[in-house]
Protein backbone atom coordinates (compact mmCIF):
# COMPACT_ATOMS: atom_id res chain seq x y z
CA UNK A 1 0.00 0.00 0.00
CA UNK A 2 1.46 3.33 -1.01
CA UNK A 3 1.43 6.03 1.63
CA UNK A 4 -0.71 8.50 -0.31
CA UNK A 5 -2.97 9.27 2.62
CA UNK A 6 -1.98 12.03 5.04
CA UNK A 7 -3.56 11.43 8.42
CA UNK A 8 -4.75 14.66 10.05
CA UNK A 9 -3.43 14.52 13.61
CA UNK A 10 -4.83 17.98 14.36
CA UNK A 11 -8.39 16.67 14.05
CA UNK A 12 -7.79 14.65 17.21
CA UNK A 13 -5.33 16.96 18.96
CA UNK A 14 -7.59 20.01 18.67
CA UNK A 15 -10.40 18.18 20.46
CA UNK A 16 -8.23 17.42 23.51
CA UNK A 17 -9.45 19.68 26.36
CA UNK A 18 -6.33 18.97 28.47
CA UNK A 19 -8.46 17.78 31.40
CA UNK A 20 -5.79 15.28 32.45
CA UNK A 21 -8.16 12.39 33.20
CA UNK A 22 -6.02 10.18 30.98
CA UNK A 23 -2.75 10.76 32.80
CA UNK A 24 -3.31 8.60 35.94
CA UNK A 25 -4.47 5.76 33.70
CA UNK A 26 -1.62 5.94 31.17
CA UNK A 27 0.76 2.96 31.25
CA UNK A 28 3.86 4.77 30.01
CA UNK A 29 3.23 7.85 32.16
CA UNK A 30 2.87 5.59 35.21
CA UNK A 31 6.45 4.35 34.80
CA UNK A 32 7.87 7.46 33.09
CA UNK A 33 6.05 10.50 34.52
CA UNK A 34 6.85 13.02 31.80
CA UNK A 35 4.28 15.25 30.12
CA UNK A 36 5.74 14.28 26.74
CA UNK A 37 4.88 10.65 27.39
CA UNK A 38 1.28 11.26 28.38
CA UNK A 39 -1.75 11.03 26.08
CA UNK A 40 -2.24 14.79 25.91
CA UNK A 41 1.51 15.21 25.47
CA UNK A 42 1.47 12.76 22.57
CA UNK A 43 -1.40 14.68 20.95
CA UNK A 44 0.36 18.04 21.33
CA UNK A 45 3.50 16.63 19.76
CA UNK A 46 1.50 15.08 16.92
CA UNK A 47 -0.06 18.46 16.18
CA UNK A 48 3.43 19.94 16.14
CA UNK A 49 4.50 17.35 13.57
CA UNK A 50 1.40 18.08 11.50
CA UNK A 51 1.99 21.83 11.54
CA UNK A 52 5.69 21.56 10.76
CA UNK A 53 6.66 22.96 14.17
CA UNK A 54 8.27 19.70 15.22
CA UNK A 55 10.55 17.49 13.16
CA UNK A 56 9.83 13.78 13.17
CA UNK A 57 13.40 13.11 14.30
CA UNK A 58 14.77 10.20 16.30
CA UNK A 59 13.85 11.84 19.57
CA UNK A 60 10.23 12.13 18.45
CA UNK A 61 10.43 8.57 17.15
CA UNK A 62 11.58 7.38 20.58
CA UNK A 63 8.70 9.18 22.28
CA UNK A 64 5.96 7.88 19.96
CA UNK A 65 7.30 4.34 20.14
CA UNK A 66 7.12 4.39 23.95
CA UNK A 67 3.31 4.26 23.97
CA UNK A 68 1.98 0.84 25.00
CA UNK A 69 -1.23 1.31 22.95
CA UNK A 70 -3.18 0.02 25.95
CA UNK A 71 -6.10 2.39 25.10
CA UNK A 72 -6.54 3.38 28.77
CA UNK A 73 -6.66 7.01 27.64
CA UNK A 74 -9.40 6.26 25.10
CA UNK A 75 -11.47 4.53 27.76
CA UNK A 76 -11.51 7.47 30.18
CA UNK A 77 -11.41 10.38 27.70
CA UNK A 78 -14.63 12.47 27.92
CA UNK A 79 -14.36 13.09 24.17
CA UNK A 80 -13.42 9.45 23.39
CA UNK A 81 -10.41 10.64 21.38
CA UNK A 82 -8.69 7.86 19.41
CA UNK A 83 -5.19 8.63 20.63
CA UNK A 84 -4.13 5.06 19.89
CA UNK A 85 -5.17 5.40 16.23
CA UNK A 86 -3.23 8.66 15.95
CA UNK A 87 -0.08 7.03 17.33
CA UNK A 88 -0.49 4.03 15.03
CA UNK A 89 -0.58 6.47 12.12
CA UNK A 90 2.51 8.40 13.19
CA UNK A 91 4.30 5.08 13.49
CA UNK A 92 3.48 4.53 9.84
CA UNK A 93 5.20 7.83 9.08
CA UNK A 94 8.14 6.77 11.25
CA UNK A 95 8.39 3.46 9.39
CA UNK A 96 8.33 5.29 6.07
CA UNK A 97 11.10 7.65 7.16
CA UNK A 98 13.41 5.37 9.13
CA UNK A 99 12.44 1.94 7.87
CA UNK A 100 11.57 -1.14 9.90
CA UNK A 101 14.18 -3.15 11.79
CA UNK A 102 15.29 -6.24 9.86
CA UNK A 103 13.99 -8.80 12.36
CA UNK A 104 10.57 -7.17 12.30
CA UNK A 105 10.57 -7.31 8.51
CA UNK A 106 11.33 -11.02 8.67
CA UNK A 107 8.56 -11.57 11.20
CA UNK A 108 6.01 -9.62 9.18
CA UNK A 109 7.01 -11.57 6.07
CA UNK A 110 6.20 -14.78 7.94
CA UNK A 111 2.84 -13.34 9.00
CA UNK A 112 2.00 -12.81 5.32
CA UNK A 113 3.10 -16.31 4.30
CA UNK A 114 1.53 -18.99 6.47
CA UNK A 115 3.17 -22.00 4.79
CA UNK A 116 6.64 -20.56 5.28
CA UNK A 117 5.78 -19.67 8.88
CA UNK A 118 4.70 -23.29 9.40
CA UNK A 119 8.12 -24.50 8.21
CA UNK A 120 9.98 -21.99 10.38
CA UNK A 121 7.85 -22.96 13.38
CA UNK A 122 8.60 -26.63 12.80
CA UNK A 123 12.32 -25.88 12.62
CA UNK A 124 11.95 -23.74 15.74
CA UNK A 125 10.44 -26.69 17.58
CA UNK A 126 13.25 -29.00 16.44
CA UNK A 127 16.16 -26.68 17.21
CA UNK A 128 14.93 -24.52 20.11
CA UNK A 129 16.94 -26.56 22.61
CA UNK A 130 20.12 -25.42 20.81
CA UNK A 131 19.58 -21.82 21.86
CA UNK A 132 17.47 -22.31 24.94
CA UNK A 133 17.63 -24.20 28.18
CA UNK A 134 14.38 -26.05 28.79
CA UNK A 135 13.09 -25.98 32.32
CA UNK A 136 10.17 -27.98 33.67
CA UNK A 137 8.18 -26.90 36.65
CA UNK A 138 5.27 -28.48 38.39
CA UNK A 139 2.38 -26.06 38.55
CA UNK A 140 -0.48 -25.65 40.97
CA UNK A 141 -2.79 -27.65 38.71
CA UNK A 142 -0.68 -30.78 39.08
CA UNK A 143 0.42 -30.94 35.44
CA UNK A 144 3.80 -30.07 33.92
CA UNK A 145 4.83 -27.43 31.44
CA UNK A 146 8.06 -26.31 29.80
CA UNK A 147 9.27 -22.85 28.88
CA UNK A 148 12.41 -22.05 26.90
CA UNK A 149 14.71 -19.91 28.99
CA UNK A 150 17.06 -17.59 27.13
CA UNK A 151 20.51 -17.51 28.71
CA UNK A 152 20.05 -13.84 29.58
CA UNK A 153 17.13 -14.86 31.77
CA UNK A 154 14.33 -13.90 29.38
CA UNK A 155 11.31 -16.22 29.27
CA UNK A 156 9.66 -16.88 25.93
CA UNK A 157 7.08 -19.49 24.88
CA UNK A 158 8.29 -22.62 23.13
CA UNK A 159 7.18 -23.69 19.66
CA UNK A 160 4.87 -26.70 19.59
CA UNK A 161 5.53 -29.71 17.39
CA UNK A 162 2.29 -29.24 15.44
CA UNK A 163 0.40 -25.97 15.09
CA UNK A 164 -3.27 -25.78 16.03
CA UNK A 165 -4.35 -25.24 12.42
CA UNK A 166 -2.43 -28.33 11.31
CA UNK A 167 -3.51 -30.41 14.28
CA UNK A 168 -7.23 -30.63 13.57
CA UNK A 169 -9.41 -31.29 10.50
CA UNK A 170 -11.23 -28.33 9.01
CA UNK A 171 -14.60 -29.65 10.18
CA UNK A 172 -15.34 -31.25 13.54
CA UNK A 173 -19.02 -32.21 13.38
CA UNK A 174 -21.21 -32.55 16.45
CA UNK A 175 -23.69 -35.41 16.89
CA UNK A 176 -26.74 -33.21 17.29
CA UNK A 177 -25.40 -29.70 16.61
CA UNK A 178 -27.22 -26.77 18.15
CA UNK A 179 -24.90 -24.17 16.61
CA UNK A 180 -21.96 -23.93 14.23
CA UNK A 181 -18.95 -21.75 14.91
CA UNK A 182 -15.70 -20.88 13.18
CA UNK A 183 -12.50 -20.43 15.18
CA UNK A 184 -9.98 -17.66 14.55
CA UNK A 185 -7.08 -18.91 16.60
CA UNK A 186 -4.39 -16.17 16.55
CA UNK A 187 -0.68 -16.74 15.89
CA UNK A 188 0.51 -17.33 19.46
CA UNK A 189 -2.26 -19.85 20.18
CA UNK A 190 -1.58 -21.44 16.80
CA UNK A 191 2.17 -21.95 17.20
CA UNK A 192 3.02 -21.60 20.90
CA UNK A 193 0.05 -22.01 23.22
CA UNK A 194 -1.84 -24.73 21.35
CA UNK A 195 -3.42 -25.83 24.63
CA UNK A 196 -5.73 -22.82 24.26
CA UNK A 197 -7.20 -24.19 21.03
CA UNK A 198 -7.25 -27.73 22.45
CA UNK A 199 -9.31 -26.47 25.38
CA UNK A 200 -11.70 -24.58 23.13
CA UNK A 201 -12.28 -27.67 20.99
CA UNK A 202 -12.95 -29.73 24.12
CA UNK A 203 -15.49 -27.20 25.39
CA UNK A 204 -17.30 -26.93 22.04
CA UNK A 205 -17.51 -30.72 21.80
CA UNK A 206 -19.01 -30.87 25.30
CA UNK A 207 -21.60 -28.30 24.19
CA UNK A 208 -22.40 -30.32 21.04
CA UNK A 209 -21.48 -27.47 18.71
CA UNK A 210 -20.29 -27.93 15.14
CA UNK A 211 -16.74 -26.62 14.73
CA UNK A 212 -15.31 -25.13 11.55
CA UNK A 213 -11.59 -24.29 11.51
CA UNK A 214 -10.90 -22.00 8.52
CA UNK A 215 -7.54 -23.34 7.39
CA UNK A 216 -6.66 -20.38 5.19
CA UNK A 217 -6.99 -17.76 7.93
CA UNK A 218 -4.04 -15.38 8.24
CA UNK A 219 -2.64 -13.28 11.06
CA UNK A 220 -4.98 -10.48 12.14
CA UNK A 221 -2.07 -8.05 11.42
CA UNK A 222 -1.92 -6.54 14.90
CA UNK A 223 1.89 -6.85 15.29
CA UNK A 224 2.47 -5.07 11.97
CA UNK A 225 -0.25 -2.49 12.57
CA UNK A 226 1.08 -1.46 15.97
CA UNK A 227 4.57 -1.17 14.50
CA UNK A 228 3.57 1.04 11.56
CA UNK A 229 3.78 -1.54 8.77
CA UNK A 230 0.57 -0.51 7.02
CA UNK A 231 1.46 -2.44 3.88
CA UNK A 232 1.27 -5.73 5.76
CA UNK A 233 -1.81 -4.49 7.62
CA UNK A 234 -3.55 -3.66 4.35
CA UNK A 235 -2.85 -7.07 2.79
CA UNK A 236 -3.80 -9.16 5.81
CA UNK A 237 -6.91 -7.21 6.82
CA UNK A 238 -8.39 -7.27 3.32
CA UNK A 239 -7.47 -10.92 2.83
CA UNK A 240 -9.16 -11.96 6.07
CA UNK A 241 -12.32 -10.01 5.30
CA UNK A 242 -12.56 -11.55 1.81
CA UNK A 243 -11.94 -15.02 3.25
CA UNK A 244 -14.39 -14.63 6.13
CA UNK A 245 -17.04 -13.45 3.68
CA UNK A 246 -16.81 -16.82 1.87
CA UNK A 247 -18.17 -18.72 4.91
CA UNK A 248 -19.79 -16.13 7.19
CA UNK A 249 -23.36 -17.10 6.23
CA UNK A 250 -22.64 -20.72 7.16
CA UNK A 251 -21.68 -20.07 10.81
CA UNK A 252 -23.41 -18.55 13.81
CA UNK A 253 -20.22 -16.92 15.03
CA UNK A 254 -16.48 -16.54 14.60
CA UNK A 255 -15.06 -16.99 18.07
CA UNK A 256 -11.61 -15.67 19.00
CA UNK A 257 -9.79 -16.82 22.17
CA UNK A 258 -7.31 -13.95 21.96
CA UNK A 259 -8.09 -10.42 23.16
CA UNK A 260 -5.71 -8.59 20.82
CA UNK A 261 -6.80 -10.53 17.74
CA UNK A 262 -10.46 -10.01 18.59
CA UNK A 263 -10.04 -6.25 19.11
CA UNK A 264 -8.00 -5.99 15.92
CA UNK A 265 -10.67 -7.76 13.88
CA UNK A 266 -13.56 -5.84 15.40
CA UNK A 267 -12.29 -2.35 16.22
CA UNK A 268 -8.94 -1.68 14.56
CA UNK A 269 -10.10 -3.02 11.20
CA UNK A 270 -13.00 -0.59 11.31
CA UNK A 271 -10.70 2.35 12.08
CA UNK A 272 -8.28 1.30 9.37
CA UNK A 273 -10.92 0.70 6.70
CA UNK A 274 -12.66 3.98 7.48
CA UNK A 275 -9.44 5.90 6.83
CA UNK A 276 -7.74 3.83 4.12
CA UNK A 277 -10.18 1.34 2.55
CA UNK A 278 -13.78 2.58 2.87
CA UNK A 279 -14.88 0.06 0.24
CA UNK A 280 -14.41 -2.65 2.91
CA UNK A 281 -16.59 -1.02 5.56
CA UNK A 282 -19.88 -2.69 4.59
CA UNK A 283 -18.23 -6.09 4.34
CA UNK A 284 -16.60 -5.58 7.73
CA UNK A 285 -19.87 -4.46 9.29
CA UNK A 286 -21.59 -7.70 8.27
CA UNK A 287 -18.75 -9.93 9.43
CA UNK A 288 -18.09 -7.93 12.60
CA UNK A 289 -21.57 -8.71 13.93
CA UNK A 290 -20.55 -12.37 14.19
CA UNK A 291 -17.09 -11.96 15.77
CA UNK A 292 -16.92 -12.62 19.52
CA UNK A 293 -14.36 -13.23 22.21
CA UNK A 294 -14.46 -16.89 23.23
CA UNK A 295 -15.57 -16.46 26.85
CA UNK A 296 -18.09 -13.78 25.83
CA UNK A 297 -19.81 -16.04 23.32
CA UNK A 298 -19.67 -19.16 25.48
CA UNK A 299 -21.22 -17.31 28.40
CA UNK A 300 -23.96 -15.54 26.46
CA UNK A 301 -24.87 -18.03 23.75
CA UNK A 302 -24.50 -21.49 25.33
CA UNK A 303 -25.50 -23.42 28.44
CA UNK A 304 -21.89 -23.76 29.58
CA UNK A 305 -22.65 -22.16 32.95
CA UNK A 306 -25.34 -24.77 33.66
CA UNK A 307 -22.90 -27.57 32.82
CA UNK A 308 -20.19 -26.10 35.04
CA UNK A 309 -22.66 -25.88 37.93
CA UNK A 310 -22.87 -29.68 37.91
CA UNK A 311 -19.12 -30.05 38.42
CA UNK A 312 -17.32 -30.13 41.74
CA UNK A 313 -15.57 -27.07 43.07
CA UNK A 314 -11.80 -26.90 42.60
CA UNK A 315 -9.56 -25.80 45.49
CA UNK A 316 -7.22 -23.85 43.21
CA UNK A 317 -7.30 -20.11 43.87
CA UNK A 318 -7.53 -18.00 40.70
CA UNK A 319 -7.18 -14.28 40.01
CA UNK A 320 -7.96 -12.63 36.66
CA UNK A 321 -6.07 -9.98 34.70
CA UNK A 322 -8.09 -7.90 32.24
CA UNK A 323 -6.38 -7.74 28.83
CA UNK A 324 -6.52 -4.16 27.57
CA UNK A 325 -7.96 -5.21 24.23
CA UNK A 326 -10.89 -7.01 25.87
CA UNK A 327 -12.04 -4.82 28.75
CA UNK A 328 -11.06 -1.39 27.44
CA UNK A 329 -11.82 -1.89 23.75
CA UNK A 330 -14.61 -4.49 23.75
CA UNK A 331 -16.12 -4.27 27.24
CA UNK A 332 -15.49 -7.98 27.88
CA UNK A 333 -14.57 -8.62 31.52
CA UNK A 334 -17.54 -10.02 33.42
CA UNK A 335 -17.96 -13.13 31.25
CA UNK A 336 -14.61 -14.86 31.89
CA UNK A 337 -14.95 -14.18 35.61
CA UNK A 338 -18.46 -15.63 35.70
CA UNK A 339 -17.23 -18.84 34.05
CA UNK A 340 -14.17 -19.20 36.27
CA UNK A 341 -16.10 -18.53 39.48
CA UNK A 342 -18.37 -21.54 38.92
CA UNK A 343 -15.62 -24.01 39.81
CA UNK A 344 -12.65 -22.17 41.29
CA UNK A 345 -11.91 -20.05 44.32
CA UNK A 346 -11.74 -16.55 42.91
CA UNK A 347 -9.91 -13.54 44.27
CA UNK A 348 -9.72 -10.12 42.64
CA UNK A 349 -6.42 -8.28 42.46
CA UNK A 350 -6.32 -4.63 43.52
CA UNK A 351 -6.52 -3.27 39.96
CA UNK A 352 -7.01 -5.99 37.32
CA UNK A 353 -7.55 -3.36 34.62
CA UNK A 354 -3.97 -1.99 34.77
CA UNK A 355 -2.03 -2.92 31.62
CA UNK A 356 0.44 -5.78 32.08
CA UNK A 357 2.98 -3.94 29.92
CA UNK A 358 3.35 -6.18 26.87
CA UNK A 359 3.08 -3.20 24.54
CA UNK A 360 3.88 -4.87 21.20
CA UNK A 361 7.04 -5.95 19.40
CA UNK A 362 8.97 -2.68 19.78
CA UNK A 363 8.37 -2.53 23.54
CA UNK A 364 9.30 -6.21 23.90
CA UNK A 365 12.54 -5.84 21.96
CA UNK A 366 13.98 -2.34 21.71
CA UNK A 367 12.31 -0.96 24.87
CA UNK A 368 12.09 -4.01 27.08
CA UNK A 369 13.15 -1.98 30.11
CA UNK A 370 9.74 -0.28 29.92
CA UNK A 371 7.96 -3.62 29.74
CA UNK A 372 9.88 -4.77 32.81
CA UNK A 373 8.80 -1.73 34.85
CA UNK A 374 5.14 -2.12 33.90
CA UNK A 375 5.33 -5.88 34.42
CA UNK A 376 6.74 -5.46 37.92
CA UNK A 377 3.66 -3.49 38.97
CA UNK A 378 1.35 -6.21 37.67
CA UNK A 379 3.42 -9.08 39.11
CA UNK A 380 3.43 -7.51 42.58
CA UNK A 381 -0.32 -7.05 42.32
CA UNK A 382 -0.81 -10.70 41.39
CA UNK A 383 1.47 -11.96 44.17
CA UNK A 384 -0.46 -9.92 46.74
CA UNK A 385 -3.59 -12.00 46.01
CA UNK A 386 -1.86 -15.24 47.14
CA UNK A 387 -3.49 -16.92 44.14
CA UNK A 388 -2.24 -20.17 42.63
CA UNK A 389 -3.17 -19.16 39.09
CA UNK A 390 -3.55 -15.92 37.17
CA UNK A 391 -5.77 -16.13 34.10
CA UNK A 392 -6.19 -13.80 31.13
CA UNK A 393 -7.73 -14.32 27.71
CA UNK A 394 -4.64 -13.11 25.85
CA UNK A 395 -1.40 -14.87 24.87
CA UNK A 396 0.51 -11.58 24.67
CA UNK A 397 -0.42 -10.94 28.31
CA UNK A 398 0.66 -14.52 29.00
CA UNK A 399 4.17 -13.85 27.69
CA UNK A 400 4.51 -10.61 29.64
CA UNK A 401 2.98 -11.78 32.92
CA UNK A 402 4.89 -15.08 32.93
CA UNK A 403 8.10 -13.13 32.42
CA UNK A 404 7.24 -10.64 35.17
CA UNK A 405 6.27 -13.37 37.65
CA UNK A 406 9.50 -15.22 36.90
CA UNK A 407 11.53 -12.11 37.72
CA UNK A 408 9.54 -11.85 40.94
CA UNK A 409 10.44 -15.45 41.80
CA UNK A 410 6.72 -16.04 42.08
CA UNK A 411 4.99 -19.42 42.34
CA UNK A 412 1.86 -18.16 40.57
CA UNK A 413 1.38 -19.74 37.15
CA UNK A 414 -0.59 -18.54 34.14
CA UNK A 415 -3.57 -20.29 32.59
CA UNK A 416 -5.96 -19.22 29.86
CA UNK A 417 -9.58 -19.23 31.14
CA UNK A 418 -10.45 -21.85 28.52
CA UNK A 419 -7.83 -24.17 30.00
CA UNK A 420 -9.39 -23.81 33.45
CA UNK A 421 -12.88 -24.44 32.08
CA UNK A 422 -11.82 -27.42 29.96
CA UNK A 423 -10.19 -29.05 32.98
CA UNK A 424 -13.52 -28.99 34.80
CA UNK A 425 -15.22 -30.74 31.88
Amino acid sequence: MENNNVFNFCNISDECIKCGKCIPECTIHRINPDEATSPRGFLDLLAGVQNGELELDKNAKDIFESCFLCTSCVQVCPNHLQTDFAIENVRRDIADKYGITWFKKVFFYLLRHRKIFDIVAKLGYMFQTCGFKIEEEKNAMGSRFSIPLIKRGRLLPSMKKTSFLNKYPEKIPAKKPKKRVAIFIGCLANYNYTEVGDSLIKILKALDIDVFIPKKQMCCAAPAYFTGDFDTTDKLSKYNMDYFESFIDEVDAIIVPEATCCAMLKVDYEHYFKEYAPEYLEKHKKINSKIFGASEWLYKETNLVDILKTKEKNKVKVTYHDPCHFRKMLGVWQEPRALIKENYKFTEMSDPNICCGFGGITIQTEKFHLAQKAGKIKADMIDETKADVVAAECSACRIQITEALNRNNSNVIFKHPLELIAQML
